[in-house]
Formats: C-alpha cells, structure tokens, sequence
C-alpha cells in the first residue's frame, strides 16, 4: 500500500475512533448513526479497558464489596483502591511474595509464598491495619474463606492449612494432590485444584473429610463456583473444565486463551485470565459459549469481579484492568 493511502486509512479510523467515543459519551442510538460508525463504536466499547498502576508483578485480586484489593509479589505489599473509580487508598506492607487475597467479611487474608514466609497475613480491609501474620504450609498459594474459617493451599506440602477467621488458630491440615494452587468454596466443600496432579481434590469444609478426587485438564490453577458447578482453569489444556459441584462429573471442556490463571463468576458468566494471550475470555456458564475475548495488560492472572465490573492483575505491566 501507498503510504498516502496508508495515512488516510490511518486517519479514518482515527476520526472513526473519536466519532465512536463522542457517541458513547452522548449516548447516541446505533439506528441514528452512520452504521460504519457504528461498527467502529462496538469494536472500540468490546476493547475499551481502563488500567491503574499499582505494585510490582501484582498477582491476586479481591473485592471486599467496596474496595479491590491487589497483592504485588515483587512489592511484598497491597494495593486497596476504590472500585468506582480506581483511586488508590493505601498501600500496606505483608509478607515476602505476596500471591493471593481472600475477604472474610471484615478482613482481607494474604498469602505470603515465599520460603521466608510460609504465611497468611491478616489485615483489616476498613484501615489496612495488620491484625496478625499466621504460619502455614510451604508455599501458600490459593485461599478461601468458607463462612467461619479460612482454608490455604500449600502448594509445596501437598495440603491445605483451615484457619478460624475469628482468631488464625490452625484447625486442621489436609492433604491433597500435588503442587495446590486455587481453592474455592461451594457453600458446603472447599475444591482444590492439585497442579501436578492434574486434578480437583474435594473436601467437606466442615471437617475437612476428602469427599472425591476428580480429574480436569493439564496443570489446574484457578477455580471458581457459579452456585451449581465448580470450573478449573487448566494452565497447559488452554481451556476450562466445569464440574457438577454435587457429584464431581465433567459437563464440559472449554478452550480459552493460552495459560489460562484465575478465573471468577460474575454472576452469569466465568472470567478467565489468558495469561500469554494478554487477554481475558468471557465464558457463559450455562453452556460454555464464549462470548467474548478482551485485551488487557502482559500476563494477566488474578481476577475479581465487583459486582459492576471485572478487574484484572497484570503481572507483567504492573497494572490492574478494569473492564
């Protein structure tokens, strides 16, 4: 192509852009527009996603139903910011590798991966304040609160640490498959996703009683639940499991982006960071459908949902992604 031909293209989809961000912002009506526009507007809206700064190499990432928070494992620190609007409120200090957050109403939980650690950090989501560091198993990764108590995976003991919320207080340690990562809570039983062991570990929260163990995709890293079934993002398979969280049977595999990290449930739909792709896949949990593919920073992993919008930790832009 010419290169005068390739500038005027250039401009048109510049002026294109502009004109698609004057309608968005007035709320124009695509029967009233040029539908070229207006093509040019849907694209611009599918893409449109804001990113804050936050920490080095951010990696988890929790709603506490008004504030994100963002665990930076190079920082050994987190990020709270504002939903509405991403403003930052502070900046508090945990332990040696920060990986990923869980809030149990009142407090946000950390885990701290790193050998020097091997612990959970308490901190009280209203100031930041550290409420108190707890120690368990090697390399804390996934965590998740059950209602009363929290429950970590330790991915370098082959087991999961329960906590009582209330107070840290170690209650039980489980086994489970090798190298544990993510952990989610069904409302009943705590699912574990064994990454070297190509599996989910179901144990009844209650006392921790392994209820089954059943087999997903390669390397198993996230695990969300959607009310009624349990999807695993399988990091080496490029796709998602969904399980009926009842009985453990597969209902269906799912392709996605490559390295598929953390996944969450918005309510109708699972999210799912495409770690390689710098993108995130939108997953329609009735049937798996994907309904749409969504460019955010490098390496995305941790993602949280607040019930407005999707939030993304970018570990390779130092950044979270607001869609």
């Amino acid at each position: 192509m010419p290169k005068s031909r390739g500038l005027v293209v250039l401009i048109l989809i510049v002026l294109s852009l502009a004109s698609a961000t004057a309608l968005a912002q007035g709320g124009v009506t695509a029967s009233s527009k040029n539908p070229n526009q207006i093509a040019v507007l849907h694209w611009y809206k599918a893409n449109l996603t804001t990113a804050f700064g936050v920490g080095l190499s951010p990696v988890g990432t929790a709603f506490d139903g008004a504030n994100i928070w963002v665990a930076n494992a190079n920082s050994n620190n987190v990020t709270k910011m504002r939903a509405s609007d991403g403003a930052q409120l502070g900046t508090f200090a945990v332990g040696a590798t920060p990986q990923n957050l869980a809030f149990d109403g009142a407090n946000i939980w950390v885990t701290n991966a790193s050998s020097s650690s091997n612990s959970v950090t308490k901190l009280r989501a209203s100031d930041g304040a550290v409420i108190g560091t707890f120690n368990v198993g090697n390399d804390p990764q996934g965590i998740a609160f059950d209602g009363t108590d929290i429950w970590v995976a330790n991915a370098l003991s082959n087991n999961v640490t329960k906590l009582r919320a209330s107070d840290g207080a170690v209650l039980g340690t489980f086994s489970v498959g090798q190298f544990p990562v993510g952990v989610a809570f069904d409302g009943s039983n705590v699912w574990v996703a064994n990454a070297q062991s190509n599996s989910v570990a179901k144990l009844r929260a209650s006392d921790g009683v392994m209820l089954g163990t059943f087999p997903v995709g390669a390397t198993p890293i996230g695990v969300a639940f959607d009310g009624e079934n349990i999807w695993v993002s399988n990091q080496s398979s490029n796709n998602l499991t969904k399980l009926r969280a009842s009985d453990g049977d597969v209902l269906g595999t799912f392709n996605v982006g490559t390295s598929p990290e953390g996944v969450a449930f918005d309510g109708a739909n699972i999210w799912v960071a495409n770690f390689f792709s710098n993108s995130v896949t939108k997953v329609r949990t009735a049937d798996g459908v994907v309904l749409g593919t969504f460019n955010v920073g490098a390496n995305p992993y941790g993602v949280a949902f607040d019930g407005t919008s999707v939030w993304v930790a970018n570990l390779g832009s130092n950044s979270v992604s607001k869609l």
